[in-house]
């Protein structure tokens, strides 16, 4: 009796281990996953991310002629907040004035110097004429003088005679030499005073100039619109603290919001994909249920270095389709540019595909599992065109089934 007692206690414990086993067997099947071939249009695109800009805009720019007075990087003092509509005429930003004021006090200095310098020619050549008629007057006495002695000296021995008829010649010599000399000395004050009163005048409109220079430091809107700022070299924003020179005046944009394009940049791996006139769907991370159309308009043939990337990318501009007055410069875009359509194709996931000694296969779910050799086609982000070796409506296992895994590959004929 106690016996038959142990069988059946024995009997119950291989009972429940073999339902665990049976469990845990369900339990390891259900985990892998499985999804089915399936025949539609395919889609090969390239997805990128990029920025939303207006395609034709006017530049809001500072002095142009600033370089004729040694001013070449002036900095941005204070600039409105990028997004500000503002009307012709309005406050747009301030530029750095220390370069111009230091220019200014010299000019001044030179401006004082120049009316000093005319002052005293004028000064000078006066007291020089003044002088030179003074020795003429005094001349003419003298020859008065001289020609009373002459009439007096009537009954005078004639050698007397003689000496003041030659004394009064000698003093007419005199007099008709400082007469040129006086009109010589009045052509050279004249021209003293034309050099002197020319390089007052230069200074002077110099120093007008600068100070109506110092005016255009304050940037004011050539017309209503939207404040963007501008991008330099290397994609920085121009804000306060940048600077403008001669060769590069802008200080900000006022875009055209009727127009947009989305510019992105697109690895060297699959430029040669990309083509003008292929269609974009665009999408907006400002407005996620907001889908786009575009076409790209232009593709660069040089590549370039760009911060975060490894390899040369080269600049896509995608023009933007639609309009709306709440799309904003700036806003990030995600950009699928379609690069090719096949129609009616077998397709399967990517995580579907798996490769071993470069054969690609996939794991089919049948009566038993097989591991068929397939051949890939196109591919994209998330399936991939199969060519041979599988039919539509076949399933397909996502995850590696643990007992298919050392079994053979059955090949493509």
């Amino acid at each position: 009796m106690k016996k038959n007692r142990n069988l059946w206690i024995g009997g119950g414990i291989l009972v429940l281990i073999l339902i665990f086993w049976a469990l845990s067997g369900k339990e390891e099947i259900s985990r892998d996953i499985t999804t089915k071939s399936f025949v539609a249009d395919f889609q090969d695109a390239v997805t990128s991310s990029g920025e939303l800009l207006a395609k034709n805009s006017e530049d809001i720019t500072g002095p142009q002629n600033v370089r004729r007075y040694g001013l070449f990087n002036i900095k941005i003092s204070d600039i409105v907040p990028e997004g500000t509509y503002v009307e012709k005429g309005d406050f747009v930003a301030q530029l750095d004035k220390t370069e111009l004021s230091g220019k200014l006090n010299e000019l001044y200095t030179e401006l004082e110097k120049a009316n000093s310098q005319y002052t005293q020619t004028q000064l000078d050549t006066s007291l020089e004429l003044r002088q030179q008629r003074s020795t003429i007057e005094s001349l003419l006495f003298d020859i008065r003088q001289k020609k009373v002695e002459i009439e007096q000296s009537a009954f005078e021995p004639p050698a007397t005679v003689q000496r003041l008829k030659l004394d009064l010649e000698k003093l007419e010599q005199n007099i008709q030499q400082n007469r040129e000399n006086y009109e010589i000395k009045k052509k050279q004050s004249r021209a003293k005073m034309i050099e002197a009163g020319a390089n007052l005048a230069q200074t002077r409109n110099k120093y007008e100039k600068l100070q109506d220079l110092e005016k255009e430091f304050r940037i004011s809107a050539p017309k209503p619109g939207m404040v963007t700022y501008i991008r330099e070299w290397g994609g920085r924003k121009r804000k306060t603290g940048s600077s403008i020179s001669p060769w590069d005046p802008g200080v900000a944009t006022l875009p055209d919001l009727s127009v947009m394009e989305s510019k992105t940049y697109i690895n060297e791996v699959d430029i040669r994909k990309v083509k003008e006139g292929q269609q974009v769907n665009i999408g907006l991370d400002a407005f996620p249920d907001v889908q786009l159309n575009g076409t790209v308009s232009q593709v660069a043939n040089v590549g370039e270095d760009r911060e975060n990337s490894e390899s040369k990318v080269f600049e896509i501009v995608i023009t933007v389709n639609e309009s709306d007055s709440t799309y904003r410069p700036g806003m990030t875009t995600s950009n699928e540019i379609i690069t090719s359509t096949l129609d009616s194709v077998v397709q399967i996931p990517l995580e579907a595909i798996f490769s071993e000694d470069d054969l690609t296969f996939v794991y089919i779910k049948g009566v038993s599992i097989e591991k068929q050799e397939v051949k890939i086609g196109a591919r994209n982000d998330e399936f991939a065109v199969i060519e041979a070796g599988l039919k539509a409506d076949a399933e397909v296992f996502l995850t590696e089934p643990a007992s298919a895994v050392d079994q053979d590959i059955q090949r493509l004929n």
